[in-house]
């Protein structure tokens, strides 16, 4: 796979930092400001960014229909950007948004509650006598 880091108006100084994949991405989680609820993963290249950045709309990278998608345009389920952040390891972004109606393509709320998985029992520590 090649990478794709297509023209852009994003600041250089953030682009230099960016660790994308083979194919030009990075991960974008939406989280919603205020509850921190996760909504969904999106991903972004370095103009998806910079569309964000600069219009207040979540923009992402469609890799199905290979083309550019804000959240909200056809649904009305729109995403109000409060803040952008990147990881500590400039691979992921964190986009804090005020969600409008549901994130998920199915019309749940968020991406990430229809298949709660089983976790085993929580096992502790065993705390050695004296510490």
């Amino acid at each position: 796979m090649t990478s794709r880091v297509p023209e852009s108006s994003l600041d250089p100084a953030v682009a230099a930092r960016l660790r994308r994949s083979a194919d030009g991405l990075v991960p974008a989680i939406a989280q919603q400001y205020d509850t921190g609820e996760v909504l969904m993963l999106g991903w972004m290249d370095d103009e998806a960014l910079h569309r964000t950045l600069t219009t207040g709309r979540a923009t992402y990278w469609s890799r199905s229909r290979q083309e550019y998608w804000v959240k909200g345009d056809t649904s009305g389920h729109v995403q109000h950007v409060k803040s952008v952040a990147l990881d500590c390891d400039a691979d992921t972004v964190l986009v804090k948004v005020d969600q409008v109606g549901a994130a998920c393509h199915t019309g749940d709320r968020t991406c990430f509650d229809a298949d709660v998985l089983d976790v085993g029992p929580l096992v502790l520590p065993v705390e050695e006598p004296g510490k």
